[in-house]
């Protein structure tokens, strides 16, 4: 399974600004803004749960889904290879 993850210009982002946003809120889908194929920027869902024990980034990464793509990945680690519980 493959990431769905858009890539566009930043002009093509400016002109559809509304419509990207409202793809990113309400089907959870990643966009990867840049110029002369560069990635410069992404823009993922605002996480629905936010927790202020937490830093704004570690929010995003924990509950925004901007990580479900790994959920068929195979897990390379187990609990017991933590030295340290950081969530």
């Amino acid at each position: 399974m493959g990431m769905n993850i858009k890539t566009i210009s930043t002009t093509k982002a400016r002109a559809n600004m509304s419509e990207i946003v409202e793809r990113v809120k309400n089907r959870g889908e990643v966009f990867v803004f840049g110029r002369r194929n560069n990635p410069e920027a992404v823009l993922v869902k605002f996480p629905d749960v936010y927790s202020s024990r937490f830093s704004d980034i570690t929010n995003i990464n924990a509950y925004s889904g901007s990580f479900d793509f790994l959920k068929n990945e195979p897990d390379l680690y187990a609990v017991s290879d933590l030295k340290k519980k950081y969530a």
